[in-house]
């Protein structure tokens, strides 16, 4: 199954205009939402009582938190990006390295971060932001780096992969607001246009190499360096800091609560393991199977949005 939205993008009296074929709407969010079954009225009993009983409640989210906000995701069966397409996230190293590649790779984040920057929180980041005012969350720790936990409100928060809306100089460590980024691509490139297909999970879209070539990419204004997305790509590793503080979080909480994470990638699995070490109780709330589906005392297969505003967190 193919993106069924093209972006394009053209400059127009020195403006910039991006001209979606088809706005967002309910039902192309939903072909990012892996099927699920109904809601079991006795296993949002089971939830209901699993945070009753949580006083230090940590929760950890991933990709399937925010496809009901019109992002997709990697590895969801028929509807994630490995099952509609070929295309696979760009690697840590090849983007250090390779000059083309970074400038194909912010060529297409260009193009998709208008859309990518847009997109709003769903009713679970409202949901847990709520739990966290409440006193019922403890500690959230989010795999993905969208930003919608920290539009809806959370606070205590750990973003384990970093989050797009920063910009990080690779040789001085400068960062910067990714929108100031997005205005220093508009001035060097006053005439470039392209149209794409897709999006990313990374806010990366699908263009040519034909309309990559002549994109023109800004460093670093404080050193003339590299600059990267303030994310961990892959084949990179998780600041070994901010691992030992999300460690020392979940040694902390008394039940840990996975929402949307098959919990493959093991910069989130190992925390896991952790909370099991420690005797945890675990609950995992993901459509489909998760790496840790036999560690946990209760598994649902819902909706994320659909499910946690129906919990009482008091």
């Amino acid at each position: 199954m193919k993106m069924s939205f093209v972006l394009t993008f053209r400059s127009a009296k020195g403006r910039w205009i991006a001209n979606p074929s088809q706005p967002c709407s309910k039902a192309s969010i939903g072909l990012f939402v892996p099927a699920s079954p109904p809601l079991d009225p006795e296993k949002v009993k089971e939830l209901q009582r699993f945070i009753t009983l949580s006083k230090r409640l940590l929760v950890m989210t991933g990709a399937g938190i925010s496809t009901e906000s019109g992002i997709p995701d990697y590895r969801s069966e028929k509807v994630g990006l490995y099952a509609r397409t070929d295309r696979r996230p760009i690697q840590h190293g090849d983007f250090v390295r390779s000059a083309p590649i970074r400038q194909r790779y912010w060529a297409r984040n260009f193009v998709g971060w208008p859309q990518f920057s847009s997109h709003q929180p769903n009713p679970a980041h409202w949901a847990l932001s709520t739990w966290e005012k409440l006193g019922k969350l403890y500690w959230l720790v989010t795999q993905n780096v969208d930003a919608l936990h920290t539009k809806a409100g959370s606070r205590r928060l750990t973003e384990l992969h970093g989050c797009m809306h920063r910009v990080l100089c690779l040789d001085c460590g400068e960062q910067t607001p990714r929108g100031v980024l997005q205005e220093r691509f508009q001035v060097l490139n006053p005439t470039w246009s392209a149209e794409a297909h897709g999006l990313a999970p990374d806010g990366d879209v699908f263009l040519s190499e034909e309309q990559v070539r002549s994109f023109q990419v800004p460093t670093c204004v404080q050193c003339g360096g590299r600059l990267k997305p303030d994310v961990i790509f892959f084949g990179d590793t998780v600041n070994p800091d901010k691992v030992d503080f999300v460690h020392k979080r979940v040694k902390e909480a008394d039940s840990l609560l996975v929402v949307g994470s098959s919990l493959q990638v093991y910069s989130g699995y190992r925390f896991i393991l952790t909370a099991w070490e420690k005797k945890l109780p675990i609950a995992i709330l993901n459509i489909g199977p998760t790496r840790s589906d036999d560690l946990a005392c209760l598994k649902l297969n819902s909706r994320c949005g659909e499910l946690l505003p129906l919990i009482d967190p008091r």
